[in-house]
């Protein structure tokens, strides 16, 4: 297991979507000060710290920086991918090398390509995004049976669905309809796993995107409101004092 910090937002150096087993079956790779993510759309083995983890689609692994690894290939390899640095601050999350996403890789890959979408330009988007794929995954981990769509893995694919859906309307019936489930018991899931309901999870995680994107971004503050499904300013502008403690104009302001 590795300790992955995600307290704060990591530093996104890069993302995008590799190709390989081309030119070659393998390649080895060794970033100095980055951690790498992976999501796989294919079938390989990975070797890392002396030990061999076979890849299927649909599984995600992290390298952390400094350490060397080693993909082998069957054929054309495609997969998204992301490199950071992280802040060593709060508790670390523990997270394996390498797990099967379940039922949650397909949002996972979603979120990923919504992030290499927006890259470079949409810097703070970028971050959000990823940053929201790595919180789901390191979830993943401290609930293996997320992966077979039992229990807590209705909640990790419906917050996968929040995070990559946050400027749309989230009522929770199709969230309960993404997740496979009804939407009494997908009430009563978020209820055991986060101890909020469904709709105050989805309001936090709107405060939280608005918060990173008010501190971090030069969006202005009617396109933050609308990146996190607010379109009424007034509404956003109360949310805002009630959820992060004042005006959207004094959250930007405290971070300078």
């Amino acid at each position: 297991m590795l300790d992955l910090h995600l307290a704060q937002p990591p530093e996104i150096v890069n993302v995008g979507v590799g190709v390989h087993g081309v030119r070659g079956p393998h390649d080895v790779f060794r970033l100095p000060d980055l951690w790498q993510f992976h999501v796989y759309g294919y079938h390989g083995e990975l070797t890392l710290l002396g030990e061999t983890h076979r890849i299927r689609p649909g599984a995600v692994s992290f390298v952390p920086p400094g350490v060397q690894v080693r993909f082998d290939y069957r054929g054309r390899s495609e997969h998204l991918f992301a490199h950071f640095r992280t802040v060593p601050v709060g508790r670390p999350a523990r997270v394996p090398v390498l797990q099967d996403a379940g039922a949650a890789a397909g949002l996972l890959g979603d979120l990923m390509r919504h992030a290499v979408a927006a890259f470079p330009g949409g810097s703070a988007l970028v971050t959000a995004e990823v940053w929201a794929v790595l919180w789901r995954v390191a979830q993943l981990a401290e609930h293996p049976d997320a992966a077979d769509g039992r229990g807590p893995g209705a909640v990790a694919i419906a917050a996968a669905h929040v995070e990559a859906n946050l400027a749309l309307p989230l009522a929770v019936p199709d969230l309960a309809r993404v997740a496979g489930v009804s939407h009494n018991h997908l009430i009563r899931l978020f209820r055991a796993e986060t101890g909020l309901t469904v709709v105050a999870y989805v309001r936090s995680r709107r405060m939280a995107r608005a918060r990173h994107l008010l501190t971090s971004s030069t969006l202005s503050i009617p396109a933050v409101a609308a990146t996190v499904g607010i379109t009424d300013l007034q509404a956003f502008n109360k949310l805002c004092r009630r959820e992060l403690g004042g005006s959207p104009r004094a959250v930007r302001a405290r971070s300078g």
